[in-house]
């Protein structure tokens, strides 16, 4: 790798639109408000300053809900949801935040600066936003 691709934040390269919502809605509730489907995750907020952040993935809900046979009307993202969330902070090398993803075996991560999500970063954008612009 160059010394261009050794510099490249996540905060260069991740999602910046990304669902936010509250674990008590049902999987169909929250779908049909969902505005940033290509995020493939929805990110369940903290319940007050001392909880932790969630996620529900696109792939939760087809294993969990759809697999298994269960009603989008009846499960709550709290139900399928993973608890705390691995969050990267945007100041992270993508080369290191690779790794974290795959040290942890998750291909996502909320993007958390200050408390506060701001974004979102996957392998996906790792490449296509970040490696892939340097070697063009």
């Amino acid at each position: 790798m160059n010394q261009t691709t050794n510099s490249t934040r996540v905060a260069d390269v991740m999602k910046r639109e990304f669902d936010l919502v509250d674990g008590k809605l049902t999987v169909k509730e929250a779908l049909l408000a969902m505005k940033h489907p290509e995020t493939r995750a929805l990110i369940i907020a903290k319940r007050d300053e001392n909880d932790e952040y969630g996620i529900v993935l696109l792939s939760d809900i087809a294993k969990k809900v759809i697999a298994t046979d269960r009603s989008p009307d009846r499960v709550q993202l709290y139900e399928i949801m993973s608890k705390p969330v691995l969050g990267v902070p945007p100041t992270m090398n993508i080369r290191y935040c690779a790794r974290l993803l795959e040290n942890f075996s998750v291909a996502r991560a909320p993007v958390i600066d200050q408390g506060k999500v701001v974004g979102i970063v996957s392998y996906h954008d790792m490449v296509l936003r970040g490696l892939m612009k340097w070697i063009q």
